[in-house]
Parts: C-alpha cells; structure tokens; sequence
C-alpha cells in the first residue's frame, strides 16, 4: 500500500508481514546484479527529524554506551592520549594507588614526570591492561595443561555424583 502527501515529494510504503522478507531479496538480488543499491548509513535522529549520519564505529561506540548505561554501569569516554593521573589510573585498573606507583617504579607501566606529579598515558595503561590479561589466561591454559597430563582430572561418564 502507498500513500503520498498531496505536493510533498515524500512517499510512504506499508508493507504486510512477508512483504518485507520479498523486498530484502529483491535488494539482495539488485546488488548481486552489479546494480548500485545504496548503503545503510547510521544516524542520530533528533525528535524534531534532524538526520546526523556517523560512521560505522562511532555508531558502534554509542550502543556500548547505552548498553553500559541501561545495564547502570559507569560510563567514561576520553582519548587515548589522555594523561591520567595515578588515583585515576587505579581506580581504572581497578587496583590501589600504591600497587599502581609500584607497577611504575618496576617500569611495567610507561609514565611521564611533571614535577612532583606522576602521568600517565591512557593508551600505555589499556596496553598494560590488555597485556595483564593475555598472560593471565595463557597462565590458566598453562596450568589446566599441566593439570590434564599430571591426571589430575578424571573423565566422568553421567552425572557428577552428589555429596552429603
């Protein structure tokens, strides 16, 4: 069914249940056919129309925003050359102010000296945490390896037997 507003170029097509699934395959089809068909392009809509198209990963971004946001997790956006100080630092790595100044002494974290004051750069703090947690999960491959050939897991056949 099509409905056209009287001296509007704007037209508005209502489709019935399976009539959406016919006009995907039909894009579908143009596409495979070399035809251009248009890319979906994400946007900000306002409540007044107003369209701001954003690209791919930004759009991304915003969903685990909102996701963090509606689940009531905080929510922190900066640039990965913001400098942080060392209470920001741990409360990010989720560990006390000394353990981090001693992470830095060991040299295990790269920072910079502004007199007195520590920094330290957001994009060195996600690389020591992203490396944290290879070398925490290849230690816990490690170890149920050597587990498994030390026997110290048995192959059980139904269900695991109950203890009283």
């Amino acid at each position: 069914m099509s409905t056209r507003a009287a001296g509007t170029q704007a037209t508005t097509y209502l489709l019935e249940g399976g009539q959406l699934a016919e006009v995907v395959d039909f894009v579908a089809e143009l596409a495979r056919r070399g035809v251009a068909v248009p890319k979906p392009q994400p946007a900000l809509v306002n409540a007044d129309g107003t369209r701001l198209e954003v690209p791919a990963p930004v759009f991304d971004a915003l969903v685990q925003v909102a996701t963090a946001m509606a689940r009531g997790q905080g929510v922190t956006v900066m640039p990965l050359n913001a400098l942080l100080t060392t209470q920001e630092a741990a409360d990010l790595l989720g560990i006390s102010r000394p353990t981090l100044v001693r992470l830095l002494a060991d040299g295990e974290i790269a920072y910079e000296q502004r007199g007195r004051h520590r920094r330290i750069l957001l994009a060195d703090l996600l690389a020591y945490q992203d490396r944290m947690r290879r070398e925490r999960g290849e230690s816990l491959d490690r170890m149920a390896q050597e587990g498994q050939a030390a026997g110290l897991y048995e192959a059980t056949v139904g269900p695991a037997p109950r203890t009283r």
